[in-house]
C-alpha cells in the first residue's frame, strides 16, 4: 500500500514536471510571437511601444491630453495673493504652522507660501 503511494507521487512528479516543460515550451513561443501579432517589425520597435504605454507618451496620450477628453489632467487656475491671503500666511507663520500646512489652511502652492514668508522677512537667511 505505502508503496504504491511511492509510486503515485513519482508519477504525478513525472506528469507535472512534463507539464511545466510543455508550459515553459509554449510560454517561450507566445512570447516570441507578440511583436509580429501587433504588428511591429522586430523587438526594438515592440519595446519602445510597450515603454511608451506604460509611460503615458503614446499617441493616444498625447492625443487624449491635446483634445482635453477624460482622463486629460486640468490646468490649475493661477493663485491670487492678495493683501488678505499674505496676512493669513504671517498669522499662520507665527502660529508655528509648517509651510505645507499653510498652503494647504490658504489654498496656495508651497513655494508660493515660501515666496510670501520671504518677502514678509520671515525667512532665515543663508549663512
Amino acid at each position: 500500500m505505502f508503496i504504491d503511494k511511492i509510486r503515485k507521487l513519482e508519477a504525478t512528479k513525472a506528469k507535472l514536471a512534463a507539464l511545466e516543460k510543455t508550459v515553459a515550451s509554449e510560454l517561450q513561443h507566445e512570447l516570441a510571437s507578440l511583436p509580429a501579432k501587433y504588428g511591429f517589425d522586430g523587438l526594438p520597435a515592440f519595446f519602445k511601444a510597450v515603454r511608451d504605454a506604460s509611460s503615458g507618451r503614446g499617441k493616444a496620450s498625447r492625443s487624449a491630453k491635446s483634445s482635453g477628453k477624460a482622463g486629460a489632467r486640468k490646468r490649475r487656475r493661477r493663485a491670487v495673493i492678495t493683501d488678505a491671503t499674505r496676512a493669513e500666511v504671517k498669522k499662520l507663520a507665527e502660529a508655528g504652522k509648517t509651510g505645507a500646512e499653510i498652503a494647504k489652511a490658504v489654498g496656495i502652492s508651497l513655494p508660493s507660501v515660501q515666496n510670501v514668508k520671504k518677502a514678509l522677512g520671515l525667512v532665515k537667511s543663508r549663512k
